[in-house]
């Protein structure tokens, strides 16, 4: 069983990770609704938050339907993140998380994201403060380390955890590996079988498959599976893998009319949340997930990337549910 705080998550949760332009509110509801345990928000900067920037603010955003829900926020400078963290409170979420993983330049940079892997003292400092700033249960998600040279990912753990954090989600990867080769999961299973270790330790990187998902579960021993690009236009995931957990059978792939479906409800909530100009363009980059292994869907594809007026694409989602009818989905699990 798996606490975050007071949250019962109860046996291999299944957790949304936070991935940048992809975990808003529309896409997290669908994957709730699909079983994800815990959703987390798209990492929101610190520096962003305190200056009121609207793209940062606006990330903030979440609906009842998603709890319980996390937000996460990244940063290098203690001061901006405890005021964050202060900012975030406010909004009452049930977890405030801590990005120490991500590799991109424009956030190392700053030491932040997977940066801070350089400072392992200011990353146990930083987290120290946030933990004391709020109330509710703070967790961490990071890598394994900066390289494969500074891999110290079982002290790292443990010392954030003797600093309060309620649970820890690791990537399988170093920062210098970026999302290159496969995701190594033995360091994590160390993680988790150290016996000071006593808050749960979740597992990210190549959860593709049910099968994968089953693999950390049963031979890493691990206590539960971040999901992050294998939902993406995927929201079904989360079903397959509890099923494949439960029974030991996959589910059939997931027929044209519930894609199609599931496509037009993202949409319309993606405009309902952003307005139509931005919910139509940001929702284009979806578009080739969800209808990922359809023969001759290149018409189609191009429709949707081009067209700019809501009903124009709702009568084409009309178009392809009709004309996919009696194709068997070659969907494939990523």
């Amino acid at each position: 069983m798996a606490l975050i705080g007071d949250i019962n998550l109860g046996d291999f949760p299944l957790l949304l990770a936070p991935m940048e332009d992809v975990s808003d509110p529309p896409f997290r509801i669908l994957c709730k609704r699909q079983g994800a345990d815990v959703v987390y928000t798209e990492f929101i900067s610190s520096e962003g938050l305190i200056r009121e920037a609207e793209k940062s603010v606006k990330k903030l955003d979440f609906y009842d339907e998603e709890r319980p829900v996390g937000v996460q926020i990244f940063g290098g400078n203690l001061e901006a993140m405890q005021r964050a963290t202060d900012i975030v409170s406010e909004a009452k979420p049930d977890i405030i998380d801590i990005n120490y993983g991500c590799p991109v330049k424009k956030v190392v940079c700053k030491n932040a994201g997977a940066g801070i892997l350089k400072n392992i003292p200011l990353m146990v400092k930083l987290t120290k403060a946030i933990v004391k700033r709020t109330s509710l249960p703070v967790t961490v998600k990071t890598r394994l380390g900066w390289d494969e040279r500074s891999i110290k990912i079982v002290e790292v753990a443990e010392r954030l955890q003797d600093v309060g954090i309620s649970a820890i989600s690791i990537h399988g990867r170093t920062r210098v590996q970026m999302y290159k080769g496969e995701a190594i999961w033995e360091p994590i299973a160390q993680v988790k079988n150290n016996p000071r270790m006593h808050i749960p330790v979740f597992g990210n990187g190549d959860v593709n498959s049910p099968e994968k998902a089953k693999l950390m579960r049963d031979s890493f021993g691990l206590d539960g599976a971040m999901i992050g690009r294998a939902s993406i236009g995927n929201p079904w995931f989360f079903a397959q893998v509890k099923h494949y957990l439960q029974t030991g059978e996959s589910l059939p792939k997931t027929p044209i009319k519930e894609r199609v479906d599931t496509c037009r409800t993202h949409l319309l909530m993606a405009v309902k949340w952003k307005g139509e100009r931005l919910g139509i363009l940001e929702n284009r980059k979806h578009y080739t997930n969800y209808f990922k292994g359809l023969s001759n869907f290149k018409s189609y594809k191009k429709e949707l990337l081009t067209l700019s007026n809501l009903s124009d694409i709702l009568e084409v989602f009309s178009e392809i549910e009709q004309h996919f009818a009696n194709e068997v989905s070659l969907f494939q699990n990523r």
